[in-house]
């Protein structure tokens, strides 16, 4: 959802800076969908860079556990007992857990419990990255496509009134129905919203030329 929520804050602030300037509907157009390709690269970029550090680290863990398995699978042995014992288990069933899965798959244990590393939360860039692509060209084909059928006097008010609406609508739709919900959510998007809607839109109209 926070991708979602940057592709429409940016994108329809980008689109109204541009509209405020006098550019054309093209023009306003073309800002947009540059803003779309420029934030979802933007996006996949960065996560890739992080999951990737994050993959690297979970690879130099599991050597790290792999050399200590070697020379000291007693100590191992111990230490993965004792995880279980803080859990809840009594030490003679944790004895027992710890040597049957130490005797299935000791890295594979050690990895799950002790490092927090599992094939299903595994750290995958490639995901990641396509994952949070995804999210910001969602979020801000939202505001384009109400930029695509906005007339050309109507597009500056209908573009932030849906900007808006759409960003106030995300802060509420992910939350479990039982939830308590605050409001601050929703509020506090709208505010910051509004926030970088109006800058954007005071720096067109301040720094745009009007043209006959």
């Amino acid at each position: 959802m926070l991708g979602a929520n940057d592709g429409i804050l940016s994108t329809g602030s980008l689109v109204l800076g541009v509209a405020a300037a006098h550019a054309t509907h093209g023009n306003v157009m073309v800002a947009g969908v540059a803003g779309l390709v420029a934030g979802a690269m933007s996006m996949a970029a960065g996560e890739y860079v992080s999951v990737h550090s994050q993959a690297d680290m979970e690879k130099a863990d599991l050597k790290l556990e792999r050399a200590e398995l070697k020379p000291d699978d007693a100590g191992e042995h111990k230490e993965l007992a004792a995880i279980y014992v803080a859990r809840g288990l009594d030490r003679q069933l944790a004895l027992q857990v710890a040597d049957q899965l130490m005797a299935h798959d000791a890295l594979g244990a050690h990895a799950r419990d002790e490092l927090a590393i599992s094939a299903i939360f595994r750290a995958r860039p490639i995901q990641a990255a396509s994952a949070s692509a995804a999210s910001i060209a969602a979020g801000a084909a939202m505001p384009l496509a109400v930029t695509a059928t906005a007339p050309d006097g109507g597009l500056i008010p209908l573009v932030a009134g849906s900007s808006l609406l759409f960003l106030a609508l995300l802060g509420v739709w992910p939350r479990a129905p039982a939830a308590p919900v605050s409001g601050w959510g929703p509020c506090a998007s709208r505010f910051w919203g509004a926030l970088a809607m109006a800058a954007t839109t005071g720096v067109g109209a301040l720094f745009g030329t009007v043209t006959h």
